[in-house]
């Protein structure tokens, strides 16, 4: 703090280059569902084949991906053996397939706004998930928020205008399966001490992920695509550019939580669901209804407690390790005067004998 409480160069830059992060990444995201829904909506580009877009991504990152790790060698690998590969990697893979292959495929029956109040049931999801393989403890409280959020996410489903069962289901499936790789990457890899940032994790996941998609493109996209591939001619300036956002948004994520926390990238996430039901309604002009904004708005006040709960978490158990370490530091200095007691205790005897 400078003069009259002002707030240092040093401070005031964390804070312009935080704000900076956080826009870079809510541009990012925005711009993938965005873009997504642009191409696999009937009306719109009308290509409505989700599992090849997310093979082209994942196709895509895993080469820029090999390149900066294997070519120009500007991150190190992680070392992993087969076996962990295996029983660690390919398993996140599978359940970011399908995460992936049902989040896309909502775009065809749902409005962005609404796909996105569906998205307010990941913390529910994760917690649930968290209980169910013993990671996280059931609390009453936490609960009670939970079912708070749910209900709201039910009331804006109520109110939604352009109601698809089966677009619902797919939403629900990828929030389900998306839950269930965050948790599974906290017991695979975390636990293990495996720590991957975006770059090896498109290294290492991106392909099985890639090989995954492929089992059910063959059966369910790959026929469609052969009877239509005289008409379709592919462009790669849109399909290009928007595997190149798919990349930068994996980038953008390692930057706002190496620079910021993960708990900011989730307030940053509310801030773009409110600015993408707000593009939906004004540009795209899907329709939002009254009940719409009040079950979201509901929800949203249930993850905003959620988030506030988390940080009051993280605050206490930082303060607690503050408390540890300072014990330790003052057993140590209360060791080392001993230490040297005992030494002035010994010279004074031997002074004493030699006198």
């Amino acid at each position: 703090m400078g003069k009259g409480g002002a707030l240092s160069d040093g401070v005031v830059k964390n804070i312009i280059l935080s704000y900076t992060y956080v826009a870079i990444w809510i541009f990012l995201s925005f711009t993938v569902i965005v873009y997504n829904k642009y191409i696999l909506d009937k009306k719109l580009y009308n290509w409505p084949f989700p599992i090849s877009l997310t093979m082209i991504h994942m196709a895509f990152c895993s080469s820029l991906a090999f390149a900066a790790v294997r070519l120009f060698k500007l991150v190190e690998p992680v070392s992993l053996s087969r076996r962990v590969y295996l029983s660690s990697v390919v398993p996140i893979g599978a359940l970011y397939s399908l995460s992936l292959w049902l989040s896309n495929s909502a775009y065809i029956y749902l409005s962005v706004s609404f796909i996105q109040m569906l998205k307010a049931l990941m913390p529910v999801a994760v917690y649930s998930i968290g209980i169910l393989f013993k990671k996280d403890g059931y609390k009453t409280s936490t609960m009670s928020n939970m079912l708070t959020i749910s209900l709201g996410v039910a009331i804006a489903a109520y109110g939604e205008a352009k109601y698809d069962f089966w677009g619902v289901l797919l939403q629900l499936g990828a929030v389900v399966f998306e839950a269930t790789r965050l948790v599974m990457i906290q017991i695979l890899l975390t636990s293990k001490g495996i720590n991957l940032n975006p770059i090896t994790s498109l290294y290492y996941v991106a392909p099985s992920c890639l090989a995954f998609l492929a089992i059910p493109w063959v059966f369910v996209e790959y026929p469609v695509l052969r009877q239509q591939s005289s008409g379709f001619h592919f462009d790669f300036v849109i399909f290009g550019t928007n595997s190149l956002c798919a990349f930068a948004l994996n980038l953008a994520v390692f930057l706002l939580v190496g620079k910021t926390s993960a708990l900011t990238m989730n307030v940053a996430g509310v801030v773009k669901d409110w600015l993408l039901i707000a593009f939906s309604w004004s540009v795209i002009k899907d329709t939002v209804t009254p009940l719409n904004l009040f079950g979201y708005g509901l929800a949203f006040l249930g993850v905003g407690y959620y988030n506030h709960s988390k940080l009051q978490a993280l605050n206490a158990k930082e303060a607690q390790k503050n408390v540890q370490s300072a014990d330790e530091e003052a057993g140590k200095l209360l060791g080392e005067r001993g230490e040297m007691e005992r030494g002035k205790r010994v010279i004074h005897k031997l002074n004493r004998i030699t006198a």
